[in-house]
């Protein structure tokens, strides 16, 4: 392990990081076992800082940088506290010129889940213990991430209100102030202003990363940071993105799937011999000009779409998906994804995942139309709980009897007035500085790549910011980086993102 002496900041509030809600007492020696303290009962200092010294060796070069793992509060209008929100900020020590330093800030989505996916499998300086697809291994644990993005800029990993250690202040803060699409972007920008003008980072250039619903959080802080904060970014990266607020009802919402279908049907060999010799992306785009050109319109024609047509496109749609012709027929062309994790491998008695479809279930039975769970969720859990529990607690020095949540109490979450793609697109307008990156995985079901695609095409419907807006592939699922190939890759496109989207010294933000 690489962690060298460790430095304690702020020493009296320090102490709420150990502190039990019920002060404990040296037992009798015929004591009863102990009973568990509540979670609802253990609380944590919300203004903490830990700093610790590390070095890791990224493309071949040693990186020293420094970890600051701590809470920083979020107070209403009055001063008063409500929550202690939990983050980890990396940064390089052996840079001098911190005004030219980028700074990432990382969001992972749910809503209600906190920034491990990412910190501790993608572009932080650790990495959990996985085999090169991204299945679990044991020993648990974590080790040097070669592949991280900490050589370009420095990282900050933000966990939203209630998940990972943040928490509310008590149970009388209203939720309302939290857990919702503009509630969360609204809190957020203020916690981020703070923690900008704390760690003198005003001068750097700023970029957000969210992944899923942190897509959707990243969209909309683009806009609310300028706007309220007057912060302005260089460049917003969407992971697995949501559908931003950007309607896709109907027609759309049932064409736009079955790209998605078609790679994973090819992932699996279920297509036939003629299309399995083909690459996927050499295969991809013929599916993708069918979906627009002709499935869309089909669709859109319903039940007087000619009967002889209908079929000649059921007929495709069985030849791209792995489905049979009498299948889609029966759904009306309209095959739900539920349906599709369930029946693509039915014959060989699996289901495949939702998040990453290239992950195979087992259910109870073969019959029926969904899977009985989501193949790919648990084999992650399996992975990054014990990593990110050993990870802050032993290597980062995090003391505390709190829960790290993985899901965390949100709900009910108000997805109302979710404008956050044109949120993007007018924080794009408004600053010619700001680039847009999409990075998707051919087998996500959840956030498919062709709608993060259509997604794109709609940011931008008049086609004059596309310069500035950018796709990028990966062959696997909703979590891309997870596959060693594609950790690589992945982190070397944000390498080539942050780089290319730094202005050159003195040159005017203006069109």
């Amino acid at each position: 392990m690489n962690t060298m002496k460790k430095q304690l900041l702020f020493p009296a509030l320090l102490a709420g990081l150990s502190l039990h809600a019920v002060a404990q007492q040296k037992a009798p020696a015929q004591a009863p076992p102990a009973k568990p303290v509540s979670q609802s009962a253990v609380s944590m200092s919300p203004d903490t800082t830990i700093v610790s010294t590390h070095e890791v060796t990224i493309k071949g070069q040693r990186i020293p940088y420094k970890s600051t793992a701590g809470t920083q509060p979020v107070w209403d209008e009055s001063g008063k506290v409500l929550a202690g929100i939990f983050y980890t900020y990396y940064e390089r020590t052996d840079v001098k010129d911190k005004a030219g330093r980028p700074l990432v800030i990382s969001f992972n989505g749910g809503p209600g889940t906190p920034s491990v996916w990412m910190q501790i499998a993608y572009t932080g300086p650790r990495l959990l213990n996985i085999d090169d697809e991204g299945y679990p291994v044991q020993p648990y644990g974590i080790h040097e991430n070669s592949q991280s993005i900490l050589d370009v800029a420095d990282i900050l990993y933000i966990d939203p209100a209630n998940t990972g250690f943040s928490r509310l202040a008590s149970k009388d803060v209203p939720r309302e102030k939290f857990f919702g699409v503009n509630a969360d972007i609204r809190y957020l920008a203020e916690w981020i202003n703070t923690f900008v003008s704390r760690h003198n980072r005003w001068a750097s250039p700023k970029y957000l990363i969210g992944e899923s619903y942190g897509t959707t959080r990243a969209s909309g802080l683009a806009l609310e940071l300028q706007n309220s904060q007057w912060m302005y970014l260089n460049g917003v990266i969407l992971v697995s993105p949501t559908e931003l607020g950007i309607n896709r009802n109907g027609p759309v919402d049932a064409a736009l799937r079955l790209p998605y279908y078609a790679a994973t049907a090819w992932y699996h060999k279920a297509l036939a011999a003629d299309l399995q010799q083909k690459d996927l992306t050499a295969f991809l785009p013929e599916v993708e000009d069918f979906t627009i050109k002709e499935l869309l319109p089909a669709i859109s024609q319903g039940g007087f779409l000619d009967d002889q047509q209908r079929r000649n496109i059921a007929a495709k749609m069985a030849r791209y998906s792995g489905l049979s012709e009498q299948v889609i027929l029966q759904y009306n062309l309209d095959v739900p994804t539920n349906y599709f994790w369930k029946e693509l491998l039915r014959d060989k008695g699996f289901t495949v995942g939702r998040l990453d479809s290239r992950y195979r279930g087992m259910d109870r039975e073969l019959a029926g139309d969904s899977p009985d769970y989501n193949a790919e969720l648990t084999s992650w859990l399996h992975a990054f709980t014990p990593a990110i529990n050993i990870y802050l607690r032993e290597e980062l020095g995090v003391k505390t009897d709190l829960k790290y949540m993985m899901f965390g109490p949100v709900h009910p979450w108000d997805r109302g007035n979710d404008n956050t793609g044109e949120n993007l697109r007018q924080a794009m307008a408004q600053n010619p500085y700001l680039h847009v990156m999409i990075q998707s995985g051919y087998y996500d079901g959840a956030c498919d790549y062709f709608n993060a695609k259509y997604s794109m095409w709609q940011l931008d419907p008049g086609g004059r910011l596309k310069d500035r807006l950018s796709w990028k592939g990966y062959r696997s699922g909703h979590m891309m980086y997870l596959r060693k190939d594609d950790l690589a890759t992945g982190n070397d496109d944000i390498r080539n993102f942050i780089r290319a989207s730094l202005p050159k010294a003195g040159q005017p933000a203006k069109y």
